[in-house]
């Protein structure tokens, strides 16, 4: 029997001060089995950052041709490609090809490390790619927020995200390694 999805009930408010976006979101949030606390929370940062009503997650981890978010335009071409984790770099060389802009965010501490000396060179080559770095210690507090029913306050300014929930507050700098500011 295969296992299911837990489902996540999440009350996001977003006040992002660098791109004036100041909306509430509802979200449904599945968290495939194989998927840790703390990737799903950092797709749900990825959202905070990128937060646009059209913003979607994708299916999951059990479809390869899918990023974990995506924002398509009114005709349905992907404006923005986002990939949570170490992606290989001709997955990213797709993406590219696919979307005016791709987004990843790499964590972890040594793996991401070694993910970025192995793949810089190529993936310095593709123009629409931005690649941000939250370190280990980051995504275990974010981890530290989760609940089956969450509502939490995201206030993004000069880069820097403060998250407020019911467990905690919690302040994560993502790190730019590649790519502009979107």
């Amino acid at each position: 029997m295969a296992l299911k999805s837990t489902v996540f009930r999440v009350d996001l408010s977003v006040a992002d001060l660098d791109r004036n976006v100041y909306e509430d979101f509802s979200l449904r949030l599945a968290q495939h089995p194989s998927e840790n606390d703390a990737r799903m929370m950092v797709r749900l940062f990825a959202f905070m950052q990128h937060a646009d009503a059209r913003l979607e997650f994708g299916k999951g981890l059990s479809t390869d041709d899918e990023p974990d978010l995506w924002l398509k335009d009114l005709t349905g071409a992907v404006d923005l490609w986002i990939y949570v984790g170490l992606l290989d770099e001709r997955w990213l060389r797709k993406a590219s090809g696919r979307a005016s802009r791709v987004v990843v965010y790499a964590y972890g501490d040594r793996a991401a490390d070694v993910w970025w000396e192995q793949n810089r060179t190529a993936l310095e080559k593709l123009p629409n790619l931005t690649v941000y770095r939250l370190s280990a210690d980051d995504t275990q507090v974010l981890a530290g927020l989760v609940e089956r029913s969450m509502s939490l306050q995201c206030t993004i300014q000069d880069g820097e995200a403060l998250i407020v929930g019911e467990k905690g507050q919690i302040h994560l700098s993502p790190r730019l390694i590649l790519g502009a500011d979107c």
